[in-house]
């Protein structure tokens, strides 16, 4: 899933065709799943998704900021939110906001170490 994604995102950021045809290959691994190259398979889903997120990122149809909001929503890895949102020009708005960070308290990380005081300055 996350050589999909970052494939995804690849191609967001060249709109090269080779780089579609690199998501389109990875999609049809995804859909094969298990079975051996020669066994043919009805599953197309990734593929089917992979075409539709394509023509989006390209705003080839009027549907396509649905599409690529829809496919935002469900990644999970806040900074390939953000990379994949910045490389398809997405407003920040329709994202979820990030939460902030509570300060680390660093004293606990010295804790029970005796002072430095007594470290020799001179290491020979």
């Amino acid at each position: 899933m996350r050589a999909w994604q970052l494939a995804l995102l690849r191609y967001a950021v060249t709109l090269d065709h080779a780089d579609r045809m690199n998501v389109m290959a990875i999609a049809k691994e995804i859909d094969r799943g298990r079975r051996e190259p020669a066994q043919r398979t009805n599953f197309c889903f990734f593929r089917k998704t992979s075409a539709d997120l394509c023509a989006a990122i390209l705003r080839q149809d009027e549907s396509a900021g649905t599409v690529l909001q829809q496919y935002l929503a469900q990644i999970e890895d806040a900074r390939l939110k953000r990379a994949f949102a910045g490389a398809i020009e997405m407003d920040d708005q329709a994202l979820p906001m990030r939460k902030p960070r509570k300060p680390k308290d660093d004293n606990v990380l010295w804790q029970g170490l005796a002072p430095r005081s007594g470290a020799r300055s001179d290491a020979r």
